[in-house]
């Protein structure tokens, strides 16, 4: 595990209760979303698609390797807040979170 200089980094809460379940999931630099090495809170892993498992509860500093991250597998989540937006197959995948406030896909 990397041991660093810390960075700033804002925190936007995506959460529509306080209830949730996640489980350790593992993530690297090749996971969809990394900017600048840093996989951001309520990002869906591994990928925004059918195989869709988890959204992250944390940002995470991957620039030096695979890193472990809280993934939610249950609750209740605010759409909107999230970095991106679900896809169709991503929400049916997650199927034990509810998400609010999903826009309608064209």
């Amino acid at each position: 595990m990397y041991f660093g200089s810390n960075k700033h980094v804002d925190e936007i809460n995506f959460f529509d209760s306080e209830k949730f379940v996640s489980f350790p999931t593992l993530v690297d630099d090749k996971t969809p979303g990394v900017v600048d090495g840093i996989l951001p809170a309520g990002s869906i892993v591994p990928a925004n698609d059918a195989t869709a498992t988890a959204v992250t509860i944390n940002d995470v500093d991957v620039s030096h390797g695979p890193e472990m991250v809280g993934g939610i597998v249950d609750g209740f989540l605010n759409a909107s807040r999230l970095p991106v937006q679900p896809s169709a197959e991503a929400v049916a995948a997650l199927n034990r979170i509810t998400f609010s406030n999903l826009k309608e896909e064209a």
